[in-house]
């Protein structure tokens, strides 16, 4: 709970700043320099960016090297799809939109009815076409489902394409290893990990090398041009670092997710958990409530001081029921009726009850006769 008494269950989304990185800004923001610059002031910034560099590779069980600082997670998979001219992309059906409009004509996988992608049908594609890219996340944002991602991996190797895997939903939440999951290229965003927003990562395994998006000097490594951004770097470092500790909260976040949904279908036994027979991370539920659209849930909650997000996405004004329910083969409906409740660092019991309370509420008010 917030300090205004507020409730955030909306970590998925943006996590808030962890304590430890804003100190970590704070003292960035005593350093003046560029990093390109060979003078003293440029080497103590250059120093601040690769001692963050290596914190982040050490996430993710990568050499510090293979780092590459990008503006968000959008930006690292833009890199990582397009990267790669001559290869043809295929996708999950429940990637993250970023994945989805950087490759508009990918093959896509199809999913089961609890959101894991059919490993068959990747097989076939990639039997189908020629050098490939696939791209697979690791959990998804919506569900919170684990993806069988080193399996994919080998099916993709087998075949010559490389794996990217967009892990931004994973980090903190379950150990990264690059070279566990095979994949060749992974992606992350500070600030689901507490971190600031506006800077990501897209980390390489040896010897893969995108064609950079951004062109112009020759940072990191000619793979992305542009002057380094100090301060999202910096919190970037520490959020990477911390990140540990969420992984030993994790089963605590579990058991907290797991009593919101007992508690939400015993009180309103019509509602449904998506994905809830797959692999999921501890600290997403994917709850329906049929009959009530997911952006009248949100404002509801809103009014009662919760926030959390829709399953659905609204785009100019016009309501688009998840691509991601829809592939899992919920009708426009169902998946138009979806709310994502995510937990973090600084979620307490006390939260997912002021949630319950709301949330009952309002279903015994808007939901069907129970």
């Amino acid at each position: 709970m917030f300090s205004d008494g507020r409730v955030y269950l909306d970590y998925n989304a943006s996590a808030p700043l962890k304590p430890g990185v804003k100190a970590a800004v704070a003292a960035a923001l005593d350093l003046a320099g560029n990093p390109s610059s060979v003078h003293g002031h440029g080497r103590a910034v250059r120093r601040a960016v690769e001692d963050a560099r290596a914190r982040v590779a050490a996430l993710a069980g990568a050499a510090p090297t293979r780092v590459v600082f990008t503006a968000g997670g959008t930006e690292a998979n833009n890199l990582a799809l397009r990267g790669f001219p001559g290869r043809r992309v295929v996708v999950s059906a429940i990637e993250h939109d970023s994945v989805l409009a950087a490759a508009p004509d990918a093959a896509r996988i199809p999913v089961d009815s609890q959101g894991r992608a059919d490993l068959d049908a990747l097989e076939r594609l990639l039997a189908e076409t020629g050098p490939a890219l696939v791209s697979l996340m690791l959990v998804n944002n919506e569900t919170g489902v684990v993806q069988p991602v080193a399996e994919a991996a080998r099916i993709a190797h087998a075949h010559g394409a490389l794996l990217h895997c967009d892990a931004v939903q994973a980090a903190g939440r379950l150990p990264l290893a690059l070279a566990d999951f095979g994949v060749d290229l992974l992606t992350l965003s500070a600030h689901k990990i507490g971190g600031p927003a506006g800077v990501g990562a897209l980390l390489l395994a040896e010897g893969v090398e995108p064609e950079p998006l951004l062109r112009g000097g020759g940072q990191e490594r000619r793979r992305r041009a542009g002057t380094e951004n100090l301060l999202g770097i910096a919190g970037f470092g520490a959020a990477a670092a911390l990140a540990a500790e969420d992984l030993a909260a994790a089963q605590d976040l579990a058991a907290l997710r797991d009593s919101l949904e007992a508690r939400a279908l015993e009180a309103v036994p019509a509602a449904r958990v998506m994905g809830a027979e797959a692999a999921r991370v501890g600290n997403v539920s994917c709850l329906a409530l049929p009959g009530v659209g997911g952006e009248t849930q949100v404002m509801a909650l809103d009014l009662a001081g919760v926030a959390v997000s829709a399953g659905s996405a609204c785009s100019s004004g016009k309501v688009k029921a998840s691509h991601v329910l829809r592939a899992m083969g919920a009708d426009d409906s169902l998946a138009g009726s979806a709310l994502r409740i995510s937990l973090g660092w600084g979620s307490t019991d006390e939260d997912v009850g002021r949630f319950l309370a709301a949330w009952t509420a309002m279903a015994r008010r808007l939901g069907p006769a129970q």
